[in-house]
Parts: structure tokens; C-alpha cells; sequence
């Protein structure tokens, strides 16, 4: 049996803004069907490194094959594959759960006669059904996280971005976000690839990680084997994290933190 071939490649991958190397000559391989994380401090990379990923932004050099697809060469097929959950609200508060995921699947170029039936099942998926006709702008944090993703979904993507896609969320929305992506996961083999500032998140949720430090990959490996190799049976990713970034990890903030950080990370692209 032939080796599949990974659904994310990278070789040297770099952007640059000016003098600063945003992302620098980043390598690596997420396997099909992998959920995989990427963590770092706040200017790590990460967010420049998802962009490039899924063609928001072009890399000043190196290379990127998403699902197959080179990003630089075949940008259009490659937002075809791909479902991706920015930092930023991306769904329509005037507008009802159903509509926002009836905009989306024309504009995915679903079938008409799916279209029903695909709305139906992803509001099922994610427990929104019984708010379908409500409008956005009603929902709580978690609901309209939810609904972001099913957005994405709707075309059944082989690879899933989400940039942060807890940030805000009480502990309780936080694990139902969880839970739903694991079942994506599990109903359609989808490769997720996530950002986070939650060790907890990164260690439940990922079979592997990237910890980038200054636009680099200054570690990468499975939790458990990240912890293993610290030499401290107590150690935590949280351990892992500091020794490879020499950072503590932020403590989340309130919403007007998190609004602050959202800004920011626009302004700087």
C-alpha cells in the first residue's frame, strides 16, 4: 500500500515584512486526517504562517502544497479544499443561523438540490438546529463559534483552519466547541490544523504540535512527547512551552483584552 501523501507540506516557507521574517523558513508535514497544532507567543508567527497556508497572504519564499495543491501556483484550488475559521466574527448578525449557512453554501458553490439537506445536517451537527431561524446577533459566543465552523463545512473541505477558535469562551462553550470539532473529525477524516494560546486545548485536542518561537518551529512532536522529553514526569505542556519560547503564557484576559489583541493582530497582518 502506497503511503498517503500528508495533507499540508511546507519547505523553507518565509514571510517577510520589510527586515522582519514574520515566518522564517518554516518546514513541516501535517498527515491526513491529523489535527495538529500551532503554538507560540503573541508575534510568533502562527497567524502569518495560517495565511500563508490558506492564501490570504503570499509568501516572500519557500513553498506550501495544501491538500496537494500548491498555494503559490493554484491559490483558486486550494481555497476549494479548505474550510478556515479566522480570529475575526465572520458570520452576519442581522441574519438567522439558517441564512448565514445559505449565503455560504452558494458562495461554496454547493448543488442547489444539496443545499437543504447539507444546512439541515450541519445545524444538527452542531447543535443549532433549534435556533436555526433566530438571528446571529442573539447568539451566545460559543453558538456563533459553532456556526462559523459549520459555515466552513458546508462544502466538506479535507482541511479545516481555526485560528484560535475558543478564544472568549467560557469553560462550557469551550468543551462543546471541542466536542464538535472531534466529530468532524471523526465523521469526514478531516485534517484540522488550529492556533491556541490553550495548553489544555493543545493537549486534548492535537496529535501533534508546533511550538514557533520568533517565526520559527523551535519544537515539534506529539504532547506526550514533548512532556517525555523535558526529563520530569510532571511536566507539563505548559513546561514545554516556557523552555522553548522562554515565555509565560497569557492568562487570556477579558473580552477588551481580547478585543485589543484581535485588533492588533489585523493591524500587523
Amino acid at each position: 500500500m502506497e503511503p498517503t501523501a500528508p495533507a499540508i507540506s511546507t519547505s523553507s516557507l518565509t514571510r517577510r515584512f520589510g527586515s522582519l521574517a514574520a515566518a522564517d523558513q518554516v518546514t513541516l508535514e501535517v498527515a491526513a486526517g491529523e489535527a495538529f497544532g500551532l503554538l507560540g507567543p503573541n508575534g510568533a508567527g502562527k497567524t502569518t504562517l495560517l495565511k500563508m497556508l490558506t492564501t490570504l497572504l503570499p509568501p516572500t519564499s519557500g513553498s506550501a502544497q495544501v491538500a496537494g495543491f500548491d498555494v503559490i501556483r493554484r491559490p483558486a484550488s486550494v481555497r476549494r479544499v479548505i474550510g478556515y475559521v479566522p480570529q475575526m466574527l465572520s458570520s452576519e448578525g442581522k441574519l438567522t443561523g439558517y441564512e448565514n449557512l445559505l449565503v455560504m453554501a452558494k458562495l461554496y458553490d454547493v448543488p442547489r438540490r444539496e443545499r437543504g439537506e447539507r444546512i439541515r445536517h450541519a445545524l444538527e451537527f452542531m447543535g443549532l438546529d433549534g435556533v436555526a431561524d433566530k438571528c446571529v446577533g442573539e447568539y451566545s459566543g460559543g453558538m456563533i463559534r459553532r456556526l462559523e465552523i459549520a459555515q466552513c463545512m458546508l462544502h466538506r473541505p479535507p482541511v479545516l483552519f481555526l485560528d484560535e477558535p475558543t478564544v472568549g469562551l467560557d469553560p462550557v462553550a469551550r468543551r462543546a466547541v471541542w466536542d464538535h470539532i472531534e466529530q468532524i473529525r471523526s465523521e469526514f477524516g478531516t485534517t484540522v490544523v488550529l492556533t491556541t494560546h490553550l495548553m489544555e486545548e493543545a493537549d486534548m485536542m492535537c496529535d501533534r504540535v508546533a511550538i514557533m518561537h520568533l517565526g520559527r518551529v523551535a519544537a515539534i512532536g506529539s504532547p506526550s512527547s514533548l512532556k517525555a522529553a523535558m526529563g520530569d514526569p510532571g511536566a507539563t505542556l505548559d513546561d514545554v512551552f516556557i523552555r522553548h519560547t522562554g515565555a509565560d503564557l497569557e492568562s487570556g484576559g477579558n473580552y477588551r483584552d481580547a478585543a485589543r489583541v484581535r485588533r492588533t493582530i489585523r493591524r500587523l497582518g
